[in-house]
């Protein structure tokens, strides 16, 4: 994130989204400690790997919209596109 010009805003909003993720794991814990219903816990797993799926994508678009396009502006095509893909197979496993 350091070629945003909002770089503290997205910073803070993503500081956010994962103590909301990190209060979701904490309950699943407590779900296991109270011996919840198993269909109920695979649902609130569901719902942590969503948030943290959201998470990734913004934190993608916001690589895209910053740092790839400066890399291009730079000159540094090769390195934009070889991040692009890396990133683009770490989201496809």
């Amino acid at each position: 994130m350091t070629h945003t010009k909002d770089t503290k805003s997205n910073k803070h909003r993503f500081i956010r989204r994962l103590k909301i993720i990190e209060g979701q794991v904490r309950g699943l814990q407590e779900m296991l400690n109270n011996n919840a219903y198993c269909i109920d816990v695979i649902t609130q797993t569901s719902a942590v790997k969503q948030a943290l799926s959201n998470v990734e994508d913004l934190l993608m678009e916001n690589h895209l919209g910053t740092c790839i396009v400066h890399q291009i502006q730079e000159g540094q095509t090769k390195k934009a596109t070889k991040e692009i893909l890396k990133v683009y197979q770490l989201k496809r496993k």
